[in-house]
């Protein structure tokens, strides 16, 4: 099987188990804002578990990952299975070590965290206070996501993509049972989401490590810390923590700026960011995952042709798959909140608000969905450098649009010194008064920017990249996409989703038609403008299920 057929495979697999882990993710956020809405306690709760989940997107999923994978898949491909296994127990133990360490500092600083990332929580110290305690309670979670994140390098180095796909769905189920069954039993409702955040991250890990051993990890520890193998993972991890992950860095400064909103504006993006993450696991950090070992394993046996048409492959992917789920959830923004989650605490402000957000993130999905298969051949290549320069300067440009369109914000007289500069700041900046949405766009066009900067570098870097086929692919799915989504919108316009008289049986069958003649119509169009790309569903399908069976 050729690398692309590789590629092709592993996404199947993990967008499978992805899907099922999404599904369960949706599920765990109807249920969250049934039973908790978007108050005060909930934009603790997503304050607090903001922060340890950025670290988890740094250290784990962003640096360890992307700079681990490499390494490992050169000692596998160079040096042997026994030398590469030994280079796994090392950076294992060394992980441990400074997981520890981590954890203890973030249990320790969690006031001064808070005041950081939630400046505008000052104002409000039962607020503020709650979200303190429940960092202290989730960050140990830091500890076993990162461990989880290097077992899940090691497997998916060896090709094994099914369990480390599976594990969140575990996560998942833990926040599912403890905000059922705990939630009554607390004096804080809210603090059971947090303890079934711990349990989620225990459980993930207990399930990789069966499959370690089986593939041959024996978890005894390596203190042989001055293995060149580990010198060259951490001088690949230092860039890499910021570089990996934009996205997550923006969404954060987001939130920090929410704050400063109206009461709920954190719960807004919140929900808002999750359901973007569907389309974002579902397929982005699907290929993203399954290009990385491809990707690496080309570079290090110097096929720079092969390397480029990977490359090209799954970026025409993103075209077909990105840009009608974009178009596809702008129409739906509404329909989704208010039929999913339009319950109990989550009224119908709450939907139209979560859903403003909802559409100005998905005007992000296909930079986020480029980058999550750009920055790999960066690392592949060694080469962690470049992407944080460029995560850099978008961070500075989301910095700069996030003041330009939220609006002018306030502050009590109460509130801390970063507070006080961004009311300041936002007066002399602010052009729009888009409020929680102008976050939401900010970190759209920033994501964009940042994915098409590192496009245009890796031209240079890899001596060209196939422009034409890419842009026709770009331009022949965005059309079809808008084909597509116009008759959506003016079905989905024709409904009152969020009125009192909401008949949930017949506008459930409404919604089910938008997303059955929308996927129909659009496969349909691929197929008469011979789409090469229509073929892959199909593809993908069945490489999922000969791996299932």
């Amino acid at each position: 099987m050729d690398e692309v057929g590789r590629l092709t495979r592993a996404a199947g697999v993990v967008s499978f188990f992805t899907l099922l882990s999404r599904v369960m993710g949706l599920l765990r956020d109807m249920i969250v804002g049934y039973l908790f809405g978007a108050q005060g306690a909930t934009d603790a709760f997503f304050v607090a578990f903001r922060i340890p989940n950025l670290l988890r997107r740094l250290t784990a999923e962003g640096a360890l990952t992307a700079g681990f994978i490499p390494v490992f898949t050169d000692y596998l491909t160079h040096k042997g299975r026994d030398e590469a296994m030994a280079v796994a127990r090392i950076v294992f133990t060394f992980v441990v070590i400074f997981l520890a360490v981590l954890t203890f500092c973030g249990v320790l600083f969690a006031d001064p965290l808070i005041r950081l990332f939630a400046p505008g929580f000052l104002g409000d110290p039962g607020k503020f206070g709650l979200a303190v305690f429940l960092t202290r309670l989730m960050f140990p979670y830091i500890f076993f996501v990162s461990l989880v994140a290097l077992c899940m390098g090691i497997l998916n180095s060896l090709r094994h993509f099914m369990a480390p796909a599976l594990s969140p769905v575990l996560l998942n189920v833990s926040i599912i049972l403890c905000a059922l069954l705990v939630s009554p039993l607390l004096a804080e409702p809210i603090t059971s989401l947090a303890y079934g955040v711990l349990l989620g991250g225990i459980a993930q890990l207990l399930l990789q490590l069966p499959y370690l051993v089986r593939h041959g990890f024996s978890l005894s520890l390596n203190f042989h810390f001055q293995h060149p193998a580990l010198r060259r993972l951490l001088f690949l991890m230092g860039p890499a923590v910021f570089g990996a992950a934009v996205h997550q860095i923006n969404v954060l400064v987001s939130t920090i700026f929410a704050s400063l909103l109206s009461e709920g504006s954190v719960s807004y993006l919140y929900y808002a960011d999750r359901l973007l993450e569907f389309p974002v696991g579902i397929f982005a950090i699907a290929l993203g995952t399954a290009v990385l070992p491809s990707f690496s394993s080309l570079v290090a046996k110097r096929e720079m042709a092969e390397l480029r048409g990977a490359l090209s492959y799954a970026l025409r992917l993103v075209n077909f798959i990105a840009l009608p789920s974009t178009l596809g959830l702008m129409v739906v923004a509404i329909p989704v909140f208010a039929l999913f989650f339009q319950r109990g605490a989550f009224d119908s402000q709450t939907t139209i608000q979560t859903a403003q957000a909802l559409i100005y993130y998905s005007l992000g999905l296909w930079g986020i969905s480029g980058a999550k298969v750009v920055v790999p051949v960066f690392y592949a290549m060694g080469d962690t450098k470049t992407p944080v320069c460029i995560a850099i300067a978008s961070f500075i440009l989301n910095l700069v649009l996030s003041l330009t369109l939220m609006g002018e914000v306030f502050a009590g007289s109460d509130a801390g010194f970063l507070s006080a500069a961004i009311v300041v700041l936002s007066r002399h900046l602010a052009v729009f008064s888009l409020a929680h949405g102008g976050l939401a766009l900010a970190t759209s066009i920033s994501s964009t920017f940042n994915f098409l900067l590192l496009l245009l570098i890796l031209h240079f870097r890899l001596g060209g990249f196939p422009w034409k086929e890419f842009l026709v692919s770009f331009t022949r799915n965005l059309f079809n996409a808008l084909l597509m989504a116009v008759p959506l919108f003016f079905i989905s316009q024709s409904v009152d989703w969020v009125g009192p008289e909401k008949n949930l049986l017949m506008h459930g069958a409404i919604f089910l038609l938008l997303l059955g003649l929308g996927f129909s119509f659009y496969l349909v169009l691929a197929f008469l403008l011979r789409s090469p790309e229509w073929q892959v569903v199909t593809q993908l399908g069945g490489r999922a299920k000969k791996a299932l069976i």
